[in-house]
């Protein structure tokens, strides 16, 4: 069974969350108000997956990415999924600087489907990676420098996004609102655009989603 620690500090969404995973028969092993109560759980429970809000006391801005950041730091894929209300590019950024595996990073507004999320969860857990695509978007904005990625337009950059998250053509047309065959078209010209040709070496698809988060991972950090 999945073991899972909350962090998020309205009671009421992380009562309700916790109740949410439960149901799914998730083990929510703890849960935690703020960025200090987070740390001493993951060093006493070591869980499978850590679910953290990003905006947390004492000032309500950033400790709970901060937090996200030393667990990261301090145990180099250890799964975590960032649930925001915002975009935190920089520290989307950081993140993803410690390794792409087992990084989840979605916006709260945009989670409406709960047999989606929770299969994401176990996606994070077991080494996956999901990243919304407007973090994604901004991530890119900002690093104008990512040259395995500029060849792209940001179109293709959001479908590249999706296909890191493990949707099929028929989840790319769906969420993107566009017909299967315009996804087919996005996908073709992503393969030419990254010079991924087929050979008998691997998967384009595979091939072509790794070399989207190396692009990720080795963006510029911004400063201090």
């Amino acid at each position: 069974m999945l073991r899972v620690v909350i962090a998020e500090d309205s009671v009421l969404l992380r009562s309700g969350l916790a109740k949410l995973l439960m149901d799914e028969d998730i083990d929510v092993v703890g849960q935690a108000g703020d960025a200090d109560e987070l740390l001493a759980l993951v060093a006493d429970l070591a869980p499978d997956l850590c679910v953290v809000d990003v905006r947390m006391p004492p000032t309500h801005t950033d400790e709970g990415l901060r937090a996200a950041l030393t667990i990261r730091a301090g145990s180099p894929g250890r799964p975590v999924l960032v649930l925001s209300q915002y975009v935190e590019a920089r520290y989307a950024t950081k993140l993803l600087a410690h390794g792409s595996v087992g990084l989840g990073y979605l916006l709260k507004d945009r989670v409406a489907d709960v047999d989606e999320f929770v299969a994401t969860l176990h996606r994070v857990a077991d080494g996956g990676t999901a990243l919304d695509p407007e973090v994604v978007s901004q991530i890119f904005a900002g690093n104008q420098k990512q040259d395995g990625l500029a060849p792209l337009s940001p179109r293709e950059v959001e479908v590249l996004a999706l296909m890191a998250e493990g949707l099929n053509n028929s989840g790319l047309a769906e969420r993107l609102f566009i017909t299967d065959r315009a996804v087919e078209k996005h996908i073709r010209s992503i393969f030419t655009k990254l010079d991924l040709l087929p050979d008998d070496q691997g998967h384009r698809r595979v091939r072509a989603v790794l070399h989207y988060l190396d692009s990720l991972a080795d963006s510029p950090r911004p400063p201090e």
